[in-house]
């Protein structure tokens, strides 16, 4: 399986959503992640590597039941 980086109007869209959160309620922990998302290529790949890796271990755990 190979990375595939989101649509740019849909990060874009993204970064909006969270200029208008922080915006009306300030800047948090969450909004500064979203913002980091939104402006890294390589923080979107290690994110969708980490989510990879923990369905794996899920896989492994749950389904194939090994004990």
């Amino acid at each position: 399986m190979q990375f595939k980086d989101y649509d740019a109007k849909a990060i874009a869209a993204k970064l909006k959503q969270v200029e208008e959160f922080e915006a009306k309620y300030g800047e948090n922990d969450m909004s500064r992640s979203w913002r980091k998302w939104c402006n890294s290529h390589e923080y979107r790949r290690r994110e969708w590597l980490w989510r990879q890796n923990l369905a794996a271990a899920n896989q492994e755990i749950y389904v194939k039941k090994i004990y």
